[in-house]
């Protein structure tokens, strides 16, 4: 079965549009591999969850900040589908 992923963002905060564009980037990314993304407003301010099934991949407290999208779809491809190639996104900067 293919997992959801829910993203849990402070309407307070103004985060509906970040949480959805990660949205719109991880469809985009992981089509067939995802059952659907599901938005949904946090009651707790200045939360900022990123969930694969029951399991918390991202969160901005914890962090203390945002990630890029590019981490974020790392994140999401560890869980579900490890052997993806996320292109120029797996890419290490040049040191």
């Amino acid at each position: 079965m293919k997992p959801v992923i829910t993203i849990s963002y402070c309407p307070k905060c103004g985060w509906l549009l970040r949480a959805a564009y990660m949205a719109q980037e991880l469809l985009t990314t992981f089509e067939e591999d995802l059952a659907g993304v599901t938005l949904q407003p946090a009651e707790i301010a200045g939360s900022y969850q990123i969930r694969v099934g029951e399991d918390i991949v991202f969160d901005r407290k914890r962090e203390g900040h945002f990630l890029e999208i590019k981490e974020v779809k790392q994140l999401v491809r560890d869980k579900v589908n490890p052997g993806k190639s996320l292109g120029h996104a797996d890419r290490k900067p040049a040191q």
